[in-house]
């Protein structure tokens, strides 16, 4: 049950990422989840069939106005994007009492974002990228293990998991090309918290048109806003 005293802002503000960005800042600070940006994306096939999973939300980007997560272009995800370039994302932080949802567009990150953000991850997470055909059927875990070998041997690191990568500190290793980043572009946006002390939940709901612009760049409208019922 939420103890705290908390209502939606009223008015309630022109734009909703930024109280989402203060809300995974909030989450982060009162460190009661050990992966506060973790949050569900759904997907769905060219023929409607959902799918849904956890990822990590990397970056929100309140103006103009997306999200930033990464994954194998190559994955399941990856290819209903491909078909279907719609999805939605949900955050839940029950310690706090608060739930955010996004849906929208997504097209792939600016590759040099990608690199950016690439390079930021340990080496033997970045040898792993190489090694896994994320989502394909695997034989065995035997397998991937010589996958994984395979991987390092073709960028002169040692085998993760051996006495020699435990000393390792740092290998260079690149970028695949079937990995990067999506850019979730909102065009609707909800925000809901929990009454307490007997209190009826708050909810609100911002939603926008999106029309393209160059490369991967939206031309966003204006914000609308109105309270939903709980």
């Amino acid at each position: 049950m939420n103890e705290r005293e908390e209502l939606l802002p009223e008015p309630l503000p022109a734009e909703p990422l930024g109280v989402v960005t203060r809300w995974l800042a909030e989450a982060w600070a009162a460190g009661r989840q050990p992966n506060a940006n973790a949050m569900v994306l759904a997907t769905a096939t060219r023929d409607g069939r959902p799918s849904a999973r956890v990822v990590l939300c990397r970056d929100i980007v309140p103006q103009p106005g997306y999200v930033v997560f990464y994954t194998n272009y190559h994955s399941s995800k990856g290819r209903q994007l491909e078909n279907n370039p719609r999805a939605a994302a949900v955050m839940h932080w029950d310690a706090l009492s608060r739930q955010v949802r996004i849906e929208g567009v997504v097209v792939p990150s600016p590759a040099a974002e990608s690199d950016a953000y690439f390079a930021s991850r340990a080496w033997d997470k970045r040898l792993g990228a190489w090694a896994s055909a994320q989502s394909e059927p695997l034989a065995s875990r035997a397998a991937l293990e010589r996958a994984v070998a395979a991987a390092a041997r073709r960028f002169g690191a040692p085998v993760p998991g051996t006495p020699a990568a435990a000393a390792a500190v740092d290998i260079d290793i690149p970028r695949p090309p079937h990995w990067g980043g999506y850019r979730l572009w909102a065009d609707a946006v909800e925000l809901w918290v929990e009454g307490s002390q007997g209190r009826i939940h708050d909810r609100a709901r911002w939603s926008r048109t999106l029309q393209s612009a160059a490369g991967t760049a939206f031309e966003a409208g204006a914000w609308r806003v109105t309270r939903l019922q709980p």
